[in-house]
């Protein structure tokens, strides 16, 4: 077998191609969803994945007010946030984020998985996220993807 026949493949940033995806993310299960979107964001679903390049797609959620959780985790869960004064410990429940800021909770789902460096905060502008059906992203001809068939 001839060693020098493989060589490993690192694409440049100018070679990258990018498409555009439409996930309906009604009835979807919240850590599904952001699991898959996290996954297309990255580019780990392409032969040409580079870990050290924003090489993934650039995705579009609808209707993220709809998102589900399983079991009692709408009310039972609970997120703090800590604004670094004394007594400054907030908390609150996905259900009252739903309500407050209903594309947040997808957006921090999402963030969870991905880099925590520079890389990931630049490949989460990639990720738009609608609490409605209507998105003004028409222009870009984005495919619809659906998750359950991935």
């Amino acid at each position: 077998m001839d060693t020098l026949s493989y060589k490993t493949i690192s694409v440049k940033q100018s070679e990258v191609k990018k498409e555009w995806y439409v996930i309906d993310a009604t009835d979807l299960v919240l850590g599904r969803l952001a699991s898959r979107a996290a996954l297309i964001l990255r580019g780990k679903n392409k032969p040409s994945y580079t870990p050290n390049l924003d090489c993934g797609d650039n995705i579009i959620v609808i209707n993220a007010e709809k998102v589900k959780l399983t079991g009692k985790k709408m009310t039972d869960r609970v997120y703090h946030h800590y604004s670094g004064y004394p007594g400054g410990l907030r908390d609150f429940t996905p259900e009252q984020l739903l309500k407050k800021r209903p594309t947040e909770l997808l957006r921090m789902s999402v963030r969870g998985m991905l880099p925590k460096n520079r890389l990931g905060r630049k490949i989460l502008g990639n990720l738009f996220i609608y609490a409605g059906p209507e998105h003004p992203h028409q222009a870009q001809n984005p495919k619809e993807l659906k998750l359950n068939e991935m």
